[in-house]
Formats: structure tokens, sequence, C-alpha cells
């Protein structure tokens, strides 16, 4: 991919990362009535026990970082340029903490859901999720920030 040269348009993500997420879990739901496959654990106490967990850590990563964004007044939407380089807080843990935070809520309710392949097409979600999200926003952030965007990079890692 060719990095952009325009920056006033932001990474060039036209469609709602959270929009990838729901028709993912919905694909499984569609594929799980087309082929079924057991969902015999997601019955058990286990399973809400994980779901109830993952859903509480998925809120700590999508509200701090939230709340981090809404602060220093940058911007959650993607074809806006950001105003600033996230660097401190749940960012110094990770680069990506609301995508972090999906996949988490995603398992969440995949565990109250009941549903397989919710977990069978995760990868597929994540490649498209870094793919098609992330390595823009990356070039972009390294177009924007430059040398202070190259050393963020290298010190924290891109999911955890």
């Amino acid at each position: 991919m060719t990095k952009q040269t325009d920056h006033s348009k932001g990474p060039g993500v036209y469609i709602p990362p959270p929009l990838f997420y729901v028709l993912t879990f919905l694909a499984a739901i569609f594929i799980q009535k087309k082929v079924p496959v057991s969902s015999t654990f997601f019955h058990t106490s286990a399973a809400k026990i994980i779901g109830i967990i993952l859903i509480v850590a998925s809120l700590f990563f999508l509200f701090t970082s939230l709340r981090q964004f809404f602060v220093t007044k940058n911007t959650v939407i993607l074809i806006k340029p950001a105003r600033s380089l996230q660097t401190t807080g749940i960012y110094a843990v990770s680069r990506n903490p609301m995508y972090v935070g999906l996949v988490i809520l995603y398992l969440g309710i995949t565990c109250f859901i009941g549903n397989w392949w919710n977990i069978i097409l995760l990868p597929v979600l994540i490649i498209i999720i870094q793919e098609y999200i992330i390595k823009r926003e990356e070039n972009y952030l390294e177009l924007a920030f430059g040398q202070q965007y190259k050393e963020y990079k290298n010190k924290t890692r891109r999911w955890l």
C-alpha cells in the first residue's frame, strides 16, 4: 500500500471499525444456522464467568482509551486528522487499545451467545482489522508525527 500524503483526511478508513466486529458476529450466527457446531460449553457456569470477566476487561480498555481521546480532544473518527499522538496511559500498553477492547468484548459476548463460529472467525476479523484499519492508521501516524511515532511504535506493541 502506498503512503498517503494528505494529512487532512486522517488515515482514510471510511468504514467504522466496530462495524467489522458486528458483521463478523452476525456472519458467525448465520453460519451456525447453516453449519451448526455444538454449543454445550457455552451453557456452563464457567462460560458465563469467563464472559463476565472478558466484558469487564473490555470495558476497562474501551473506557480508558476513549476517555483519553476525549480528554485530549482527539477524534475517533478515522476520516479526520489526529490532533495529538496518544502514547501514555493505556496507550503505553497497546497502540490499539480500542481494538483490543472490541476483540475482548466480542469474545465476552460470544460466551453468552454460545457460538463457536465467533471463535473460528476471530482470526479473520483480526486480520481484517490489522490490514484494513491498523496499517492505514500506522502509515498516517508515521506521516503526521514522524520520528515521535516511530519511537512510540518501536517501544509499544500493536495489540498487547
